[in-house]
């Protein structure tokens, strides 16, 4: 008797576990646009369309490999609209199937739905593990049992040595474990980046671009210009082309900002990873294969590997491990709305106009911006963590709620009260000029704390630190800073809070 197996937008992954002992006889696999999964948050139109072009494509793929594929478009009449309702709609088409089969979502709420579907639909149901990641979740708890602090680095060495990239031995390559050092270098004026794979749509592709702008007219984003690939070969193609001609400057501009320059050094890979387009560890492998043939420097590729062993297992670990209370902590009790520039890119701070507009049209920011522009102004405002964590959520291609809400909540907002990081990632406006040229033609001067032109993260940065001072001038990292604000005489006190004040009420807001 023939199984029904679910295959979520997310998993397009062959050897997926829902997928491992399919038939091809006898099983269906059901994969569907439904719109509660579009819905939930207000997704970026090319984020809805990348994925459902991407599952439409590999349903293609598997309908190629002799499997019986039942596809649900969003725009079918009989779509019922959430994934359970289009499950049981299969069942009762096919009344011989015996069983459902499905790997577990990455997302908590979804999760919660599907473990009561054994009670609700007419079959069992097999809900199995994710194992297209590095470390199992078993495996992640059990490292963090029993620890003070779940420092993403000593866990990031533990996988290292598990998986043997990078490995001398015990030891690792080179005989250091990071290379940051190494890779906060500011782009030099006369440098111009490298040209990036950035497919045309194919017909079918364009399909579905037609399909979102007549669906979801008012949902945030540019559908135009198209910048991903939607199927295994393009995805791979993207790959191939940034091992070979980006990589080696990945490590030394990883950080670096510049105007106009969406891509950089970064290799854009993360939205194709993130939805099982491509392998996680077969990457890194190929990466690791490039610095063992001299066609990339260690600090590059570390730093590459790191990214994608170290905080991507890790952040994924912290999800599953503290959920669902660790979305609702707000240890810095921050509760400002999200200003109206986040959703327009409208705004004279030239850095925020930039990261903004750049998310707006192509559904991307790289780290950096994420976390040091965007992310630090919220952290440095008291925006709500909830808001903020929503948009982050809904902006961005490669985002689903297991690694969107650990690096959004814990690391840029410290909304966790410590948890990730052990210092708030809160910077003044100096750090944006010195990794960027955004202050170069900005309304503001980086050089002012206050003023009718001073820079806002400069009277931003040490509002924050003045409203924190009691629970940060303990901690080693901050205490010097503290001290700084302590040295300041009390009318400059006075007078960054005032500033600060008078341009947090100014802000226009809007709320989702």
């Amino acid at each position: 008797m023939g199984k029904l197996r679910l295959v979520l937008g997310d998993q397009l992954s062959p050897d997926i576990s829902s997928l491992r002992d399919a038939s091809k006889k006898d099983d269906v696999i059901l994969i569907a646009e439904v719109m509660e999964e579009a819905t939930y948050v207000p997704h970026h139109k090319k984020k809805i369309a990348f994925l459902f072009a991407a599952m439409r494509h590999f349903a293609q793929e598997l309908k190629s490999a002799g499997y019986t594929v039942r596809y649900a478009a969003l725009d079918d009449p009989l779509n019922q609209g959430s994934l359970r309702a289009e499950t049981a709609r299969a069942l009762e088409d096919h009344p011989s199937l015996t069983q459902v089969i499905a790997t577990k979502p990455g997302e908590w709420r979804l999760l919660q739905d599907m473990e009561l579907w054994a009670d609700i639909l007419p079959v069992p149901v097999d809900l199995r593990e994710d194992t297209r990641f590095i470390v199992p979740l078993k495996a992640f708890n059990a490292w963090a049992e029993g620890r003070k602090q779940l420092r993403m680095e000593y866990f990031y060495r533990d996988v290292r040595r598990q998986t043997g990239l990078l490995m001398d031995g015990d030891q690792p390559e080179g005989g250091q474990w990071n290379y940051d050092s190494e890779n906060r270098k500011r782009l030099p004026k006369s440098m111009t980046t490298p040209q990036r794979f950035l497919p045309k749509p194919d017909a079918l592709t364009q399909d579905v671009i037609a399909l979102v702008a007549e669906r979801f007219p008012d949902n945030f984003g540019d559908l135009d210009p198209w910048v991903f690939a939607t199927t295994r070969a393009g995805a791979e193609e993207a790959r191939d082309h940034f091992l070979s001609e980006i990589l080696p400057g990945f490590g030394d501009w990883q950080d670096a900002m510049a105007r106009g320059e969406p891509w950089m050094w970064h290799s854009l890979l993360s939205v194709y990873i993130n939805c099982g387009l491509l392998d996680p560890l077969d990457v890194c492998r190929r990466a690791e294969a490039e610095w063992k043939a001299g066609r990339a420097p260690l600090n590059a590729v570390e730093g590459f590997i790191r990214q994608i062993i170290g905080w991507r297992e890790y952040v994924r670990g912290i999800y599953w491990l503290k959920m669902p209370a660790y979305a609702e902590l707000n240890t810095l009790n921050a509760h400002r709305p999200l200003p109206d520039f986040y959703w327009t890119g409208e705004t004279d701070m030239r850095c925020m106009a930039e990261a903004i507009g750049q998310t707006r049209r192509h559904a991307y920011a790289h780290h950096i911006q994420r976390l040091m522009i965007t992310g630090n102004f919220a952290l440095l405002a008291g925006l709500s963590p909830a808001q903020v964590n929503e948009w982050y959520l809904l902006v961005y291609a490669d985002a689903y709620e297991w690694v969107e809400l650990p690096n959004t909540h814990g690391m840029a907002l410290h909304a966790d009260g410590g948890l990730m990081a052990s210092k708030p990632y809160a910077a003044s406006g100096n750090y944006i000029s010195r990794m960027s040229d955004y202050c170069e033609s900005c309304s503001y001067d980086v050089k002012q704390r206050t003023g009718a032109k001073a820079c806002p993260f400069n009277f931003l940065y040490w509002d924050f630190i003045d409203r924190h001072q009691e629970r940060f001038k303990n901690n080693p990292r901050m205490a010097m800073i503290c001290k700084s604000l302590d040295r300041m005489q009390p009318s400059e006190r006075a007078a960054i809070r005032a500033e600060a004040e008078k341009f947090l009420d100014g802000l226009r807001l809007k709320t989702l």
